[in-house]
């Protein structure tokens, strides 16, 4: 009996043993890989949203200002520290366009050139006035409007003539008399471009016109209007230019290094973004003869008939010409539109992987302009696949990501003063003090620095209703921005790049300020207003304003990855917290 005890309690106790190891092996299993986990997380770096050059191991209080620290960023998505990535519907949305691109634009035996429609000079005319006096009536009511030989432009009121027309009266009948008196008045009459039927008519009713028609010369399209209902005009004044576009030129540029491969006569295949599946054939009509030192290059002509009014003066198009030998000489181009200017340098867009939409910013080199692209001499190679089209939104991506940017060349968030924001180097700091503007500043007129302070003054009223938190006033100011950028004359652009850059900018202002005066959420408005700021900012430094304005920068903002705005004062106030955190942030930039 005491033998059968001592085995039931040895079973119990082997069957405690198993159980204990079924329920708990497993959960000690797990403990061990905690405690390994936790040592792994010992390699965890810890950095301060408001200097995020502070970097600790562990967490705790930023040594600076105090404030607790946060786990800094790891790579994610297996992209490189300076890579981000873009979603496929941003991608739509912003008609963001990429290009892969080739040496020397060759293909085969074939040559490709960038160049511009312009208007036959050769079929250009002045319509003049051939007596003086005022313009009673001017019939031509609008440039662009087409005129055909013989129709009525304008009605003149002329004392000289009214004279003349008296005089002709007069020695009508003395003709018999003084024939050569007669002869003399007459001819004084088709001078003045009068007809024989207008001189008839006068003698044979024997009345004076007091208004005289002017009628066209030539058939074509108003180009400009000289004058206007009401002026005075003198003998010989023009009143309006006119242009038969029945045939136009084509004007491409040509580098010095490619000159001997042209010749008068070579047939050229010309298309266009317009018309995109169709081509047009002309021939070479003319090489300039003079290089052009600034951008190393010569102008070949081709003239097009254009009876179908296909192609407009100003339009871009390509110019394919067959037969061309490759002998290595040709260069690597890039479109214009793909370029930003950060003061001496210029950067693109990459997409680094054919199949993700991955990009990261790249430094180049360029060399000569010609025609809407530019020579690449360091920085891509051919093969490569770049932003052609949306450069801009590309850009405003890369900062609101806190990657490598135009307006951070380094990339991250660790901008203090002036020296972060437009990444100086020691010799650079030197001249921190001139507030240098971080883009190179395009040439453009003075009336559309105004007409841009405009809108530039109803983006500062916005940011301020959003410093108040007051999202009506927000979405009012808004609605005022999007007037005055419709009133902004993209005409007073006549650089290339100038209006191609404008172009690009304007797209995203008017997305970002509509999207802000639909909603009376403040925090989408401000959302939004980040975008806002991101383009304005580049607008401002490329174009000017013809005033002092701050750029200043909010780490806290965006979700911690920080946000821009501008100010028309040093003292920062942030709109992006209202009085939460109404003095969070700091200069970036001044822009003189």
């Amino acid at each position: 009996m005491k033998n059968n005890k001592i085995v039931i309690y040895i079973g119990l106790l082997i069957v405690g043993v198993l159980l204990g190891w079924l329920l708990f092996g497993g959960s000690l299993k797990k403990e061990t890989k905690h405690n390994q986990d936790e040592v792994s997380e010992t390699n965890q770096l810890w950095t301060c949203s408001m200097h995020p050059q502070i970097m600790q191991p562990e967490s705790g209080d930023c040594p600076i200002c105090g404030m607790d620290l946060i786990p800094a960023e790891s790579g994610a998505d297996g992209l490189l520290v300076h890579q981000f990535k873009l979603t496929e519907n941003a991608m739509a949305l912003a008609n963001i366009q990429t290009t892969v691109i080739g040496k020397g634009n060759v293909d085969g035996n074939a040559i490709k050139l960038s160049g511009k429609i312009a208007a036959n000079e050769e079929a250009n005319a002045v319509q003049v006035s051939y007596f003086s006096g005022r313009i009673e009536r001017l019939n031509v009511s609008f440039t662009g409007e087409e005129v055909s030989k013989g129709q009525l432009l304008a009605t003149i009121y002329s004392p000289e003539l009214y004279a003349a027309q008296q005089e002709l009266i007069t020695a009508s009948s003395l003709k018999e008399s003084q024939p050569e008196l007669y002869k003399a008045v007459r001819n004084k009459l088709k001078l003045w471009k009068l007809s024989d039927n207008q001189i008839n008519q006068i003698e044979k009713t024997g009345k004076v016109k007091e208004n005289f028609p002017v009628y066209a010369t030539v058939s074509g399209t108003v180009t400009e209007k000289l004058v206007e209902q009401g002026d005075y005009i003198k003998q010989g004044q023009p009143l309006l230019k006119i242009a038969n576009l029945n045939t136009v030129w084509g004007n491409f540029d040509v580098y010095e290094s490619q000159i001997d491969r042209f010749k008068k006569g070579q047939e050229v295949i010309i298309t266009t973004t317009a018309y995109a599946n169709r081509e047009f054939k002309g021939k070479v009509d003319f090489i300039d003869p003079v290089l052009n030192t600034k951008t190393r290059t010569v102008t070949l002509r081709v003239v097009l008939n254009n009876k179908d009014d296909v192609f407009k003066p100003g339009m871009f198009v390509t110019a394919t010409i067959e037969g061309m030998k490759n002998e290595n000489k040709e260069v690597l181009t890039i479109p214009a539109s793909a370029v930003l200017w950060t003061g001496e340098r210029s950067v693109v867009y990459l997409k680094t992987n054919p199949n993700q939409t991955v990009f990261e910013m790249q430094e180049v080199v360029l060399g000569n302009q010609a025609g809407n692209e530019y020579e690449v001499l360091e920085g891509l190679a051919v093969g490569d696949e770049i932003v052609t089209n949306g450069t801009f939104t590309v850009d405003a991506a890369a900062q609101l990501q806190g990657k490598k940017s135009m307006m951070n060349k380094d990339g991250g968030k660790t901008m203090t003063g002036h020296e972060g924001h437009l990444g100086m180097d020691g010799n650079a700091l030197k001249k921190e003090n001139d507030h240098s503007t971080m883009n190179e500043r395009l040439a453009v007129s003075e009336k559309f620095q105004e007409q841009l302070k405009d809108v530039f003054h109803d983006y500062i009223s916005l940011k301020d209703a959003l410093v108040k938190e007051d999202s009506k006033s927000t979405l009012v100011n808004a609605s005022g921005l999007l007037n005055n950028l419709n009133k902004v004359d993209m005409k007073l652009l006549s650089n290339n790049n100038a209006h191609t850059h404008w172009m690009s900018l304007v797209k995203e202002i008017k997305s970002s300020a509509t999207s802000i005066s639909k909603t009376s959420d403040i925090k989408v408005q401000r959302n939004h207003f980040k975008h806002l700021s991101s383009h304005l900012i580049n607008a401002v430094q490329l174009f000017g304003v013809n005033e002092k304005v701050y750029v200043e920068f909010c780490p806290m903002a965006n979700n911690n990855k920080g946000a821009y705005w501008l100010s028309k004062e040093e003292k920062v106030i942030n709109p992006y917290f209202g009085e939460a955190m109404l003095t969070c942030g700091e200069v970036k930039q001044v822009i003189e």
